[in-house]
């Protein structure tokens, strides 16, 4: 799990915690991942982190989710996703190994991707999408192999996919990553291609994906949640020790967190309460984040506080 970025779209946010621990629907983001992982066969975790490592530690204390083993593997200095990859790739012996972006939501078929790569002899198994915001992967889907990556390699002569931030790796993938240093997948993924041709995709339409960098997507997935949770469900819009005063209204995709306060006469329209926040009585909140340990009043629209 890549969960090591700095969260820089989404600040004040991710100030105090990483991306992939963002709660949504009252659940840290990651853990969707996890999830869905366990049910495709995934056996344990690892999760490189930088920016503010220790809340991983204590959003899973034990280091363990569900029964499954989360290892930790810090980066004091970012070593960038192919970095992050090599540092821990001795963790995996001659596995082959699925990485998952930390910052993403998705229900795809992760085990149409596992199942091809696995069949066949390619170093790594893109998953990719047919739309989305940066179609930048030009992937021939007769061949089944990625030919370039942000026009790199000059070939026009494909359609241009989604890159999902999911892909099976095998482990001699390792070997093309250089040895010191920080390093993006994409030249990695691109040398590849240069020099074997080994690098493989999968085109997955079916089912949602969703790349929680920005405020607006992250209230907009909590819409989507409360519209259409899918295998999501049930969710937990109302934590049970939050205390939410008997008139308060609650509207649209709004979620209260643990040990969050909802004062006499509260209005809360498409809103998310982090852990501990507080509404003071008769304000009235649309389309607004507040964060942990803070308090809310007045009227406020579209706005973090």
């Amino acid at each position: 799990m890549l969960a090591a970025g700095l969260g820089t779209r989404l600040r004040p946010l991710t100030e105090g915690r990483p991306k992939p621990l963002i709660p949504v629907g009252n659940k840290p983001l990651i853990t969707y991942a996890f999830d869905q992982l366990i049910q495709v066969g995934i056996e344990d975790f690892v999760v490189n982190t930088h920016h503010a490592p220790e809340a991983f530690g204590a959003v899973f204390p034990e280091g363990r989710y569900r029964g499954h083993e989360i290892r930790l593997r810090h980066e004091p200095v970012l070593l960038d996703t192919a970095g992050g990859v090599r540092n821990v790739g001795g963790l995996f012996g001659d596995r082959p190994f699925l990485i998952h972006n930390g910052d993403i939501l998705t229900d795809l078929p992760i085990e149409e991707a596992i199942e091809q790569h696995l069949a066949g002899d390619d170093l790594a198994t893109l998953v990719l999408r047919s739309d989305g915001p940066a179609l930048r992967v030009r992937f021939d889907p007769k061949r089944g192999k990625v030919i370039d990556i942000h026009g790199s390699l000059g070939r026009e002569d494909a359609p241009r996919f989604l890159y999902t931030g999911i892909a099976v790796l095998s482990p001699d993938f390792l070997r093309w990553i250089p040895v010191s240093g920080a390093v993006s997948l994409i030249p990695v993924f691109l040398e590849v291609i240069r020099r074997s041709g080994r690098i493989g995709g999968i085109v997955l339409d079916r089912g949602r994906w969703f790349d929680l960098g920005t405020r607006e997507a992250y209230l907009s997935v909590h819409r989507e949640l409360d519209c259409n949770p899918g295998e999501w469900a049930p969710l937990c819009w109302v934590d049970p020790t939050a205390q939410v005063a008997p008139d308060a209204v609650l509207e649209g995709a709004t979620a209260i967190g643990a040990r969050c306060r909802v004062g006499s006469g509260a209005l809360l329209r498409d809103s998310v309460l982090w852990e501990g926040a507080e509404v003071a009585p008769r304000s009235s909140l649309e389309r607004c984040i507040v964060r942990d340990f803070r308090l809310a009043k007045g009227k406020l629209t579209d706005a973090d506080v």
